[in-house]
């Protein structure tokens, strides 16, 4: 009996344990993913208007009526136009695969807010979002850009560079009788309110279930003009208060009342996403008589260097809501548009030197201000877009307060991806980088091109582009090529200074080692090298999009010849007691360059909020 006894309890001792280590991974709970797709700039190229029969142009792939932009005007911008449309896509399945359940837009997410093209994103969150409830409750959470709500209020626009028939520019419009460039007059003008560029309030309307308005599901939900708190919300009073004529502010000098659609949502699990609405539109002196004429207010593209002169009731908002977080035990991740920290790795009081105060995107660059009010506030962790680069920026100040900054690769621009972010613990937070490489469809309008290219062609063109685009094997390739070709036509052309450019584009590989007085042996090993110093500057802007990810484009054995030129010059330059204006402009590109090279990780870390640390 005694060893039946025994035995008896020998098995209720290992039930027991089976059971209570069952019971652990049962309440433990599931780390949280959340995806961050910025920049998207979707243009609905297979959209129709609500009121014009006009349907775009036949593209003889698949004979399917297209609103394609042309090639010439997308390598002529920073962003793509047309075949991001397929990327968004092709992000949208990666993330489903992933079950991901929370994908947040922070802003941009439209060409230009056009409503034809809100309509068309509408369209596809709801069919991602219908489609995979059952299976994935998958949430979308977004919030404007300057792209979005170009003015605060709807405002007639329109594009001069849809292609039309034979590969001609087609103009459409918002109006009849706005202006256009003769260059631009290949086509009767297509007129259609579809065109335009919505504001606030039709912004508001048409996507307000992706988290600018209550659902019943969202545990919380409030705006910084919102009057209650967690311990009496109620779903009926968050509605009440939702609504666009209850979330405005006065902005200085005039005081006009302006929307601001920021907000806090819980979904499930603790997690407080704090969507900040980053836009300021400074009003005109005009704005003062007349404060409902869109045209009387600048744009919305600085960020967060104009919240902290026009916008000031966010900071209170913010820093309100980092302690509530923090008293409930709340995670909080907060997003915006635009950056918090300095996105040059430190490099931007060089870039100045170098390239100018109004050149390479300056402008867009926050002060250090900006950085250490929001760390004061409590903000710990930000997730921003707007600049179309891969960046991490980490500011930590002396109180033990600090700021990590996360910048989202747009879709339509060189390297297309999306971060995750996988919430390990309160304290413990994984990012990892998507690139979405390979993009089923990306050579659908490539015919449309050929016809483009062929009439360029026929009409001596002076602009024309490079055909060998149109041989991309993957999208991650036809990104590569775009920035090529948009360094090419337009960025030498803008931003740098003519001296040092004619002195970079002459250059061979062995003029540069030879210039940064390189040792003869070093010089003789790369003697075959068959660089240029083209070549260094599309490399230089490769890093500058995409930080690290672009590493593996460029190669390790250029990247080393490269920090070779870099150091051995950095010496010199420094013994050099008259250094000419070129060699002064070399330094100020090498010291760029290393800063890019040598950037916080940006691609796979992790982030310890105790510590305002991160590591790879």
């Amino acid at each position: 009996m005694k060893l039946n006894f025994r035995k008896l309890l020998s098995l209720i001792l290992v039930f027991l344990v089976v059971v209570s280590c069952t019971s652990v991974r049962k309440f433990t709970p599931k780390k949280e993913q959340i995806a961050f797709l910025s920049d998207v700039h979707l243009l609905d190229i297979y959209g129709t208007f609500s009121d014009s029969d006009y349907k775009g142009v036949q593209n003889p792939y698949d004979g399917k009526y297209t609103l394609a932009r042309t090639m010439k005007s997308q390598l002529q911008s920073t962003r793509l136009f047309n075949e991001n449309y397929f990327a968004f896509l092709a992000a949208l399945d990666d993330v489903v695969k992933r079950n991901i359940k929370t994908v947040v837009l922070p802003g941009d997410f439209s060409d230009d807010g056009q409503p034809i093209n809100i309509r068309g994103l509408k369209k596809i969150l709801n069919e991602y979002a219908n489609k995979y409830a059952n299976k994935y409750g998958i949430h979308f959470i977004i919030t404007t850009g300057n792209h979005d709500v170009a003015k605060p209020f709807l405002t007639d626009s329109g594009k001069t560079d849809f292609l039309g028939e034979g590969g001609k520019n087609q103009v459409i419009m918002s109006k009849a009788g706005m202006y256009v460039p003769k260059s631009f007059n290949e086509l009767p003008a297509v007129i259609t309110k579809d065109i335009g560029t919505m504001g606030y309030a039709e912004v508001l309307q048409e996507l307000g279930d992706f988290g600018f308005f209550p659902k019943k599901t969202d545990l919380y939900w409030e705006t910084p003009f919102t009057s209650y708190n967690p311990d009496n919300y109620t779903f009926e009073n968050a509605l009440e208060q939702s609504i666009i004529e209850k979330r405005t502010y006065a902005i200085p000098p005039y005081n006009t009342q302006i929307p601001d659609l920021s907000y806090l949502v819980e979904l499930e699990n603790n997690v407080w996403f704090l969507a900040i609405d980053g836009n300021v539109y400074v009003p005109k002196e005009e704005a003062k008589e007349n404060p409902k004429n869109p045209l009387n207010y600048n744009s919305a593209n600085i960020g967060y260097n104009q919240v902290l002169t026009h916008k000031k009731h966010l900071i209170s908002w913010v820093t309100k809501v980092v302690q509530e977080a923090k008293k409930r035990g709340k995670t909080l991740i907060a997003f915006s548009h635009y950056p918090m920290v300095e996105f040059n790795d430190d490099a931007s009081d060089m870039m100045k030197a170098l390239f100018g105060e109004d050149k390479m995107q300056l402008h867009r660059v926050p002060s250090e201000e900006v950085a250490q009010i929001f760390a004061e506030a409590g903000v710990q962790l930000h997730f921003a877009g707007h600049m179309h680069i891969n960046d991490t920026g980490i500011r930590k100040y002396k109180n033990g307060k600090g700021l990590v900054n996360i910048q989202i690769p747009s879709l339509a621009a060189y390297i297309p991806g999306y971060k995750i972010l996988t919430i390990q613990n309160k304290n413990k937070m994984r990012i990892s980088t998507v690139t979405i490489d390979s993009v089923p469809g990306f050579k659908t309008l490539f015919p449309l091109y050929e016809q483009e290219y062929a009439y360029l062609k026929n009409t001596k063109n002076p602009d024309i582009w490079d055909k060998g685009i149109l041989e991309a094997k993957n999208y991650h390739e036809f990104t590569n090529w775009h920035l090529k070709e948009l360094v090419r036509t337009r960025f030498l052309k803008k931003d740098w200074p003519e001296d040092f450019k004619t002195f970079m584009l002459k250059a061979t590989a062995t003029d540069l080692l030879a210039f940064a007085k390189v040792s003869p042996s070093k010089i003789k090993k790369y003697k075959d090298e068959n660089w240029t110093g083209f070549d260094m500057i599309f490399d230089f802007y490769r890093l500058y999009s995409a930080d690290e990810l672009a590493l593996k484009d460029i190669g390790e054995d250029r990247i080393n010849q490269y920090k070779i030129i870099i150091d051995s010059y950095s010496d010199y330059y420094k013994k050099k007691a008259n250094p000419t204006a070129i060699e002064t402009s070399f330094y100020e590109f090498c010291s760029i360059f290393k800063s890019f090279i040598n950037g916080a990780p940006s691609n796979k870390f992790i982030i310890n909020l105790r510590r305002n640390t991160i590591h790879n």
